[in-house]
């Protein structure tokens, strides 16, 4: 369900995350130009911290996985995602492909990585991921919680946190 990104998915990573509806519900909302994908694609590549993974969903690649900020010695990361939306919505498969990519990468985390515990940021706003998350085990840290400017706007962040035991 879940592979190493490699150099032939750059583009339609790109493409998905571009997705007017994936840009709305992030932090970075700016479109994201060929130049600077590039240019983070180099980065992760160099990056022992960072991975990039494709989510399979009935023979469709259709998500991206991430994780940053590895840390190995504390079991810790970060993580996030996004999905090709236009192609999920058209065969109908939206919700039960991104119940699946939660599935999958919180055994990535704890199986793969050996995490012993990771979390996200989500806009707060965003009450079905939030929800999601929460049907996975995460609970929000509100320690973690901040305030960003979002295109002008102040935007509440929540932190949501899964840790091997819970």
């Amino acid at each position: 369900m879940l592979r190493e990104a490699r150099e032939s998915d750059v583009e339609i990573i790109r493409t998905w995350r571009n997705h007017p509806k994936t840009r709305g519900a992030s932090i970075h909302t700016a479109f994201i130009t060929p130049e600077g994908h590039a240019r983070w694609w180099a980065n992760v590549k160099s990056d022992p911290a960072r991975r990039v993974l494709i989510f399979n969903y009935r023979g469709n690649d259709c998500g991206v996985v991430t994780f940053n900020d590895h840390d190995p010695s504390a079991g810790t990361a970060e993580w996030g995602f996004f999905l090709d939306v236009d192609g999920l919505e058209a065969r109908g498969e939206l919700l039960p492909a991104w119940m699946e990519l939660e599935k999958a990468a919180v055994s990535y985390a704890f199986e793969d990585m050996g995490l012993r515990a990771f979390g996200g940021r989500t806009l707060a706003w965003n009450k079905p991921v939030i929800a999601l998350h929460k049907r996975f085990g995460f609970t929000e840290v509100p320690s973690r919680r901040y305030t960003t400017q979002i295109d002008g706007t102040d935007q509440l962040v929540v932190w949501t946190e899964k840790s091997r035991t819970t």
